[in-house]
């Protein structure tokens, strides 16, 4: 447990001096501070194996499965990696609520910040659920592969459609039981307007972008418990990929569409986490196997989107 609380006060200590030191002004994140913290959130990301490794070693926190020193630090990987792709849809959809409530650059920082940290709360209670039906009840692990096989079917026959924020569930419904301006002022959430207090397009944005995010989670979870049902692997690995996005968002959001054979290696991964969900209680996969196909997936979808874009440019 005290693994549990160290992790969970060290970040929010960090999310704390985020908005209150390292961003307490709003400013236009460049694409130079968005690498810098994208480069240091991945490195910490990939440096946490080593205390995973250490932690499992020396029995400084439960570990339910048995798992080796070695063996979790590859689990923890491989989630990590799963998350990460998955994460990829996420960025897209982000892009398209900003542009369409027109959140000005300086300000979207701000609506990430609290996005993030409502994620972090829903990602927790369904990993907490979902480990717990796993364990509980075997036969959830064949619902979770096929619904991880069907989201990837529908993924590579389903056209790309067009995302209209405004047209969502969520929008037409928060009108429905709350005043909305399209005024604001400045980071604000909520406004006065006539006596009436409404809010800002930077809160529907949050609200939006926070649905948008469980959506994505019903992937995701899944996809990450078919790796592993040990509790603080899928929790931590979960967090460093959803830590790691805002500054990814930055950094990414004007190249996205550069890596559209990425839909490719996400239709991979699913479908092969959701078929060893399936085969679990029959076939163990190693899980060198796993890590290396996330990774060459991940790979190959960017190396032929870089070489696609550079042919259509000759």
């Amino acid at each position: 447990m005290i693994v549990w609380v160290i992790f969970i006060l060290g970040i929010l200590a960090f999310l704390a001096l985020d908005l209150g030191v390292f961003n307490k002004t709003a400013h236009i994140i460049s694409v130079k501070e968005a690498s810098m913290w994208t480069t240091i959130w991945v490195s910490l990301s990939l440096l946490f194996a080593f205390v995973i490794y250490w932690l499992y070693g020396n029995d400084h926190i439960e570990n339910p499965d048995g798992l080796s020193p070695m063996l979790a630090s590859i689990k923890y990987l491989t989630g990590y990696l799963i998350e990460l792709s998955l994460s990829v849809d996420n960025i897209f959809v982000i892009a398209v609520v900003f542009g369409s409530f027109q959140i000005p650059q300086k300000y979207q920082h701000r609506v990430l910040f609290w996005g993030i940290l409502g994620a972090i709360v829903f990602r927790a209670l369904m990993i907490f659920f979902g480990v717990a039906l796993i364990k509980k009840f075997s036969f959830t692990t064949y619902v979770f592969g096929g619904f991880l096989i069907f989201t990837a079917i529908r993924m590579l026959v389903d056209k790309d459609r067009p995302f209209n924020p405004k047209r969502s569930f969520v929008y037409r419904n928060l009108r429905k039981v709350m005043p909305i301006t399209s005024k604001m002022d400045g980071q604000r959430f909520f406004i006065k307007v006539k006596h009436i207090t409404a809010a800002t397009p930077l809160f529907i944005a949050l609200v939006v972008i926070e649905f948008t995010d469980i959506l994505f989670a019903l992937d995701s979870v899944p996809a990450i418990l078919a790796i592993t049902s040990d509790p603080f692997l899928v929790f931590s690995s979960n967090i460093f990929a959803i830590l790691g996005l805002r500054s990814m968002y930055f950094f990414l959001a004007h190249m996205i569409k550069k890596f559209h054979h990425l839909k490719y290696s996400l239709v991979a991964i699913l479908s092969f986490v959701g078929i060893k969900l399936i085969l679990a209680h029959h076939y163990s996969f190693p899980e060198w196997l796993s890590l290396g196909f996330i990774a060459v997936a991940l790979l190959t979808g960017i190396a032929i989107s870089l070489l696609d874009n550079q042919e259509n440019k000759e």
